[in-house]
């Protein structure tokens, strides 16, 4: 074995050579001392204030390594907008509350719905992603992923008073655009109709209307696909044109039963 050989191969099929694998792991450690700061009655908000803005700012010089960093006052102006995000969080709690006959208490909502963690970490990201900066919104929502089974991306639009029930399998697209008092069940995909690269700037994936339900395992796939307000979408219904306002669609299953004659 030809050791600095091998090593001098590594290097060579390195294709990015400063992909630094800690920006993960710290993005990762910031987004549990956001969320602790916003809803840990133990956690001082005032000091952990500084000490995000310092572990923001080291995220920073590490994601932009191909481009020019994001000016000083970005922190200030993510800062501004945490009290209207905790704000919808607040009201994404409540709606579970009232609408999860199983749910006992907000407490338990905080800390033991995956729903709701996901709809957390999607908040926070949101804004960053907004705000321009790179990478590290993906990375917030994907950890969020891993812990939880719901793949929101950074980029999805949501209104208020949002509820996300079981939670694993659920998967809301990039462009895609929820308003206000939804409510969806595990499994259920908001995607895109085609992957494409050169439809990476178009609207790719669904609208989904206030006051809209929609049960365990449904797909709606399009970017021109709105389901309209008041809506129920029932469970493993396959969607890829628009729903109009009220309206009930449901998926029909054929049912065979195989009987074994009397002998």
């Amino acid at each position: 074995m030809d050791k600095k050989k091998i090593i001098s191969e590594l290097n060579r099929h390195k294709k990015l050579p400063y992909l630094n694998f800690r920006l993960k792991q710290d993005t990762e450690d910031f987004t549990d001392t956001l969320f602790y700061t916003l809803f840990d009655s133990n956690t001082p908000v005032a000091v952990n204030l500084e000490l995000l803005e310092k572990k923001f700012n080291d995220l920073l010089d590490m994601a932009c390594w191909e481009l020019e960093r994001p000016n000083t006052e970005l922190w200030d102006e993510y800062v501004s907008h945490l009290p209207e995000i905790l704000e919808k969080l607040n009201l994404d709690a409540e709606a579970i509350l009232n609408c999860d006959p199983a749910s006992l208490s907000l407490q338990e909502i905080y800390m033991a719905y995956p729903g709701f963690y996901a709809i957390a970490i999607y908040r926070l990201a949101h804004e960053l992603y907004v705000q321009g900066v790179p990478l590290i919104p993906r990375l917030m929502t994907e950890y969020a992923h891993r812990q939880t089974g719901v793949d929101i991306n950074p980029g999805a639009k949501i209104g208020k008073s949002f509820f996300i029930d079981h939670a694993t399998g659920v998967v809301i697209g990039e462009t895609a655009i929820i308003h206000d008092n939804v409510k969806i069940y595990q499994g259920v995909t908001l995607g895109a109709l085609y992957v494409a690269k050169n439809l990476e700037k178009t609207k790719r994936h669904p609208t989904i209307k206030s006051n809209v339900t929609i049960y365990a395992n449904a797909t709606i796939l399009g970017g021109d696909t709105v389901v309209g307000e008041n809506s129920i979408i029932g469970g493993n219904a396959w969607i890829t044109s628009s729903v109009p306002p009220n309206s009930t669609v449901y998926h029909t299953p054929e049912i065979k039963i195989k009987t074994t004659p009397n002998v």
